[in-house]
């Protein structure tokens, strides 16, 4: 009777696991976690990344310590340059008594602007004015080591994408997720125990290939569970507020985290959770060879496809002015407001709730309201914001702004994933891996060419200019999405081309019988 009752509670145990494999919910749920715990790693790093650096770089005058100052003394000159370290200044020695000439003639301003007086009337030395001028221009250079860094991760994540889609076509999804899982863990502990730029830009690439596996393979399984146009607007829905999550998660606990634990404590958590949607990933997706049984678009058709291009370069547009932001508002933010670690992370915070609240709405009300219409009116909405950060003079003004940005990216992000199955199923064969790679590759472009470019931006034409810019083009862009409203479907697509091939039979045929007569 024992024997039986095990054998019984075994078969209730195993059906109930079952049933678990093959919910789309469950795999809904997977999807979710894998994207939320990878943009929570994307951003983590956002407050943490700029100071750490800093204060490797400049030991002697890390951000969080006090501001040396400088007493008058019988040679001010002598003493001043050996508290600031301004041995290096060209042809002046530590006994030239003209050093405020000296010092701005090298940084082109005038003695009285620095604080410093010439060898004249020399009794007063500024040095935390001039603290604050070697500081901007350090944290302006560092803006560019910052970007790169950001940027390796997309990068690499743009060059994995062209082969993990065609991948996920021949051994199926769960394979490509599961060493997303993999990689992300191994990432996030580098980035724990890394104290240098060298080991810290290899953690943020080597993200990148994780990222592409879990992306590229959650979308396209969701894509297959989800058949149903509308129903896979809903799911991807949720997905995308999932990353949204870890977004929203990711600047607020790195920023606290650093702030009161330390660098390493953040990654050693998202580490711990990493390995626990590991776990979760082989106990219910059972990662194992699944063969397609029809034909997959190749890649050169869906690449070619006018449609699925202005669908895919609305997901770049929509992100690439955030992604400018990350590594540079920060940075301005220490540089015009003298943020703290903790407002620089929470300054995301707004953008990161309106994101989680936009993909949400508009998964369901894109698929009503024509998702055409809603990345329009997201890529007008967003280029306003932008255009609207740069004005604030506090931390408590990029609330609004902010908080707009995050909702339209919402409304773009979250009607064009949908619009790329969409376009798929209608115009070429319901296979999903590789149109996901494409729109998983427009997401990183937005987040490779924009932390790659904003410090030579904000060097050459200023943090206010280059958002700017950025606006002005989301605006020429987003007219493009009316030609969305209605494409037209694999037979059509078929019929206006036999049609244009008549019409070159006809004019040919047209043309022989001009030459006979």
């Amino acid at each position: 009777m024992t024997v039986l009752n095990e054998w019984v509670a075994g078969t209730r145990v195993g059906g109930w696991v079952q049933r678990c494999r093959e919910s789309r919910r469950l795999v809904l749920a997977i999807v979710a976690i894998a994207l939320l715990l990878d943009n929570m790693l994307l951003t983590t790093v956002v407050p943490i990344i700029p100071e750490f650096l800093y204060n490797i770089n400049h030991p002697d005058t890390p951000l969080d310590g006090p501001v040396r100052t400088t007493t008058t003394t019988e040679n001010p000159c002598k003493e001043y340059m050996k508290s600031h370290h301004l041995e290096y200044l060209p042809n002046v020695s530590t006994e030239d008594m003209d050093l405020g000439n000296a010092i701005s003639n090298k940084y082109q301003k005038s003695p009285k602007s620095l604080g410093i007086f010439s060898a004249d009337n020399m009794t007063t030395i500024d040095p935390e004015k001039l603290l604050r001028e070697e500081r901007h221009r350090d944290l302006v250079q560092e803006t560019s080591q910052v970007g790169l860094m950001f940027a390796s991760k997309a990068f690499v994540q743009l060059l994995a994408n062209p082969f993990v889609g065609p991948l996920t076509h021949k051994i199926g999804y769960s394979i490509p997720m599961f060493v997303g899982f993999i990689i992300m863990f191994l990432s996030t502990i580098i980035f724990a125990f890394g104290r240098s730029y060298s080991v810290l830009f290899i953690a943020r690439a080597l993200q990148g290939i994780g990222s592409s596996c879990s992306s590229v393979s959650g979308m396209g399984m969701l894509a297959e569970r989800y058949p149903d146009d509308k129903d896979r607007g809903n799911a991807m829905g949720v997905a995308l507020g999932g990353l949204a999550l870890g977004v929203l998660i990711g600047p607020p606990f790195g920023g606290i985290m650093y702030e009161f634990v330390g660098k390493s404590a953040p990654f050693l958590i998202l580490s711990a959770l990493a390995l626990a949607d590991g776990v979760l990933q082989l106990l219910m997706l059972q990662p194992a060879v699944v063969r397609q049984e029809s034909d997959p678009p190749s890649l050169k058709a869906l690449v070619t496809d006018p449609y699925i291009i202005i669908a895919a370069g609305a997901i770049t547009f929509a992100n690439l002015g955030i992604a400018m932001m990350e590594p540079s508002l920060p940075i301005w933010m220490m540089d015009t407001m003298e943020a703290d670690r903790w407002q620089q992370g929470v300054t995301f915070l707004p953008a990161s709730i309106s994101y989680l609240i936009g993909t949400n709405v508009f998964g369901p009300l894109g698929h009503r309201m024509g998702r055409w219409r809603a990345g329009f009116v997201g890529l007008i909405v967003i280029g306003i914001c932008l255009m609207l950060v740069p004005m604030a003079t506090h931390v408590n003004h990029l609330i609004v702004p902010n908080a707009g940005l995050g909702f339209a990216i919402g409304m773009v992000d979250s009607s064009m994933m949908p619009e790329l199955g969409y376009l798929v199923d209608i115009r070429h064969s319901a296979v999903y891996g590789s149109v996901y790679a494409i729109g998983d590759v427009a997401f990183c472009l937005g987040f490779a060419i924009g932390p790659a470019m904003s410090g030579t931006l904000v060097k050459s034409i200023g943090f206010e200019w280059m958002l700017f810019g950025i606006a002005i083009l989301d605006f020429m862009y987003a007219p493009l999405l009316f030609s969305l409203k209605s494409p037209p479907t694999k037979e059509e697509k078929k019929s206006l081309i036999l049609g244009e091939k008549s019409s070159v039979r006809y004019v040919t045929y047209q043309n022989e019988e001009d030459d006979e007569e």
